[in-house]
């Protein structure tokens, strides 16, 4: 007996308590010297691979895997031994429902002499993360799979929704610019032939000329503001609304428009669709202070990355402000301010896709301010 040893030790309790140890955790656990002969191993050993640890002492991998996962195993034990600390793996052994996937660590059991003289191994079976990691690739190739024949199919679409577009603007042009054409040359060739009745209904079918064909236009901004390819960058939203506001005057040049525009005013998105949706909020701010001796426009940045257009112009009844932004939606009469009632529904889809928000306050008759961002910001209103 060893002089250092407790009163009544009995070198079996040791071994018993071991067993004990690896025999209630869920993991299998195995000890093979260095030949590969099973030393040891524990209850859940026993219960997966149908085998009692009496008759499997003195056995090898060999005796009761097939070959190649006998190999690997073997690989993988002079592996740990070769490396003299642990190292993990992952292996696979037969189940009862096909193949099962064990993640192991390997570490070798030093003797007195500093050599190694056996391998232990316990496995954790991570057969179902493994199905379900499989499940979630197969179906993401699936999705993968779907989103691209969907991008196919929306392409052809579009690319037929462009031919449509095309083949509607030029059909529908033809004949407004053979109505537009014709009924100028009655106007000043007949003209001093029809009475104020006759001149009037003239001017009327040119007024509707030149309204279908802003119509026409501003459904095609509206296809293209939808479908059209995101080009993103940083753009100068001062010069554009400088630039916007000088066509403006241009087209009325007896307007008196008091007109500011900050400084430094910068945004991240498409130049083009950004120039489309000042375009439309300036051009509604122009025209609808046309009424006004003191009209005034004004374009400017709020905390937060917000831009907006305001105007003291006719501004509208907030009871209505859902509808602002539907095509065909028209809160003034036509006899007091023109319009297609499209503009605003192309500033919506811009500014939606570019991942923002635009929202409008307004008082009748006190003006109006329209509020956007072109990237989603949290607190604003939907």
């Amino acid at each position: 007996m060893n002089a250092d040893a407790p009163t009544g030790y009995d070198p079996r309790v040791g071994h018993d308590q071991l067993l004990a140890l690896i025999d209630n955790t869920s993991a299998v656990i195995y000890m093979r010297d260095l030949d590969g002969r099973y030393m040891l191993v524990n209850r859940e050993y026993e219960r997966l691979f149908a085998v009692s640890r009496d008759t499997i002492v003195g056995l090898t991998d060999h005796d009761l895997f097939p070959s190649g996962i006998a190999d690997e195993f073997r690989a993988n034990d002079l592996q740990a031994a070769a490396r003299g600390r642990p190292v993990q793996m992952e292996e696979v052994a037969p189940g009862d429902d096909g193949p099962r996937t064990y993640v192991t660590v390997k570490f070798p059991l030093i003797g007195a002499d500093g050599a190694a003289y056996a391998v232990c191994g316990i496995s954790t079976d991570i057969t179902e993360r493994k199905r379900a990691e499989e499940q979630v690739r197969r179906l993401n190739a699936e999705l993968e799979d779907r989103v691209l024949h969907r991008t196919a199919e929306l392409h052809a679409s579009n690319r037929e929704l462009d031919a449509f577009a095309y083949s509607v603007s030029h059909d529908l042009r033809a004949p407004l610019r053979s109505l537009d054409g014709y009924s100028q040359l009655l106007l000043e060739d007949y003209g001093d032939r029809l009475d104020a009745d006759g001149r009037d209904y003239l001017e009327r079918l040119q007024a509707n000329v030149a309204r279908m064909a802003g119509m026409i236009d501003d459904l095609l901004n509206l296809s293209r503001a939808t479908r059209i390819e995101l080009h993103r960058g940083t753009v100068d939203v001062t010069a554009i609304a400088i630039d916007v506001l000088a066509e403006l005057r241009t087209a009325e040049p007896d307007r008196q428009v008091r007109v500011s525009v900050a400084d430094g005013l910068a945004a991240a998105g498409d130049a083009d669709l950004i120039r489309l949706v000042l375009q439309n909020l300036l051009g509604n701010a122009w025209k609808f202070t046309s009424k006004r001796d003191d009209a005034a426009v004004e374009v400017g940045a709020e905390p937060g990355g917000i831009l907006f257009v305001r105007d003291n112009g006719a501004g509208f009844d907030m009871r209505f402000a859902g509808k602002l932004f539907e095509p065909f939606q028209r809160l003034h009469a036509a006899s007091d301010f023109e319009g297609t009632g499209i503009g605003l529904a192309i500033v919506h889809r811009v500014v939606t896709r570019h991942g923002g928000r635009v929202w409008a306050d307004g008082t009748v008759g006190g003006g109006a301010v329209f509020r956007f961002t072109l990237a989603p910001q949290r607190g604003l209103p939907a």
